[in-house]
């Protein structure tokens, strides 16, 4: 099978919904061209294009890469929930990998709305979750809270009736994430807080408090994935950064056995070691991660999936500070979706843009020293969970 490398990557600020331009064909527009800048290549040259989104109609990628140019080439729209942006990754890498192309355009991007999310809208079809709360209800006492948050705080109260996590443990997750995003200039928010502020912040829903809960956002971001052959044609290859290995995983009959497994954890733990046997690594030779949290729930729940620690030890592993600088890894550099932003669509390609400024050393003021070998997780509830491993194509 063929190699694929990420050989470009741009994304936009992520910034608070609610104001009307620029739409998402001005955001998308924006992010692809620096993707294609980076690369140095034009949109002529681009074969494919894989466009998630989640909150658009259903050609809405069409409408996007027509803002780059109106050149015929095949575009596939891709709703994978929360992990939209990462399967049109996958999707890029599998046309590449597959010889069907040689230069693909992943891109995705999201025009949202404010406030929580809810259920779809959709009255006449099913709700493509509504056995995962079926299960949820049957397990714990709902507390009233829109349905995603109502799925994590079920999720984090089991956690700590099992193990003994404490809110102090969920909150140094956001602590700690908010405290990156100072150096990203795309992050939403930039703001450091402490502890003692995250934990006084305005309760959405015990153990959560409002800064540990990932806002609505405005935005995209896109890659350029290339095989071989264009990186050699280029001489780029001191730039391009190899797709090592990558696993989208759904669910088992296991998902409905606990809150815990119902948000994913069982599909992050096999599509992790699906990617490790494929590269053959571990997770003690990551650098460097950025991983889905939504809530600051997750980040511990996936600490355990990744196989940073035991089950159970997640939120010793944050009070231990070793997944932040001058730790074991750097998870979140970029201020994870707690603090940069979780347009929905975009999340994903904004881990691949962030880790692959990281690998080529080009992350400013949150560069991860020695950066190798970067993991990217991504999950979307209903459910699809998406774990990609780079590395520079020279390495």
């Amino acid at each position: 099978m063929r190699r694929a490398f990420v050989l470009g990557v741009g994304m936009t600020e992520f910034s608070k919904p609610g104001r009307p331009d620029p739409n998402y064909p001005e955001l998308a527009h924006r992010a692809a061209d620096a993707a294609l800048h980076d690369a140095g290549i034009g949109y002529p040259q681009v074969e494919q294009a894989c466009v998630g989104f989640v909150h658009a109609d259903s050609t809405a990628g069409q409408r996007a890469v027509y803002e780059l140019g109106m050149t015929g080439i095949p575009v596939m729209n891709v709703n994978n929930n929360c992990a939209s942006g990462s399967s049109a990754l996958l999707y890029a890498r599998q046309l590449v990998q597959g010889g069907l192309a040689d230069c693909v355009l992943a891109l995705g991007f999201e025009k949202m709305q404010r406030g929580s999310l809810g259920t779809p809208n959709h009255p006449h079809a099913a709700n493509p979750i509504e056995k995962f709360l079926e299960a949820l209800s049957g397990l714990h006492e709902p507390f009233g809270a829109p349905v995603v948050l109502e799925m994590f705080r079920a999720a984090g109260t089991e956690h700590m009736q099992r193990f003994g996590t404490t809110p102090e443990q969920f909150a140094k997750v956001a602590e700690k994430n908010h405290r990156h995003s100072a150096g990203n200039p795309y992050a939403q928010f930039r703001d450091v807080h402490t502890l003692d502020e995250i934990l006084a912040s305005t309760e959405v829903c015990p153990p959560l408090t409002k800064l540990q809960c990932s806002p609505t956002s405005d935005g995209a971001a896109a890659a350029i994935v290339v095989s071989e052959d264009v990186v050699d044609r280029l001489g780029a290859a001191d730039r391009a950064v190899e797709i090592v290995a990558q696993t989208l995983a759904t669910d088992t009959a296991e998902a409905y056995d606990s809150a815990v497994n119902i948000v994913g954890t069982p599909i992050s733990r096999r599509a992790a070691r699906q990617v490790y046997e494929q590269a053959g690594v571990g997770p003690e030779d990551l650098d460097v991660i950025e991983l889905h949290d939504c809530f600051s729930i997750n980040e511990i729940l996936t600490y355990e999936a990744l196989g940073l620690c035991p089950e159970g030890e997640g939120g010793a592993l944050v009070d231990s500070g070793d997944t932040t600088y001058g730790g074991r890894w750097v998870v979140n550099p970029s201020g994870g979706l707690i603090s940069k932003g979780h347009p929905l669509g975009a999340t994903g390609l904004a881990q691949c843009a962030e880790l692959s400024w990281q690998l080529r050393g080009e992350a400013g003021p949150r560069q991860v020293d020695g950066a190798r070998l970067a993991l990217a997780h991504n999950v979307g509830i209903g459910s699809a969970g998406i774990v990609t491993l780079y590395r520079m194509a020279q390495s």
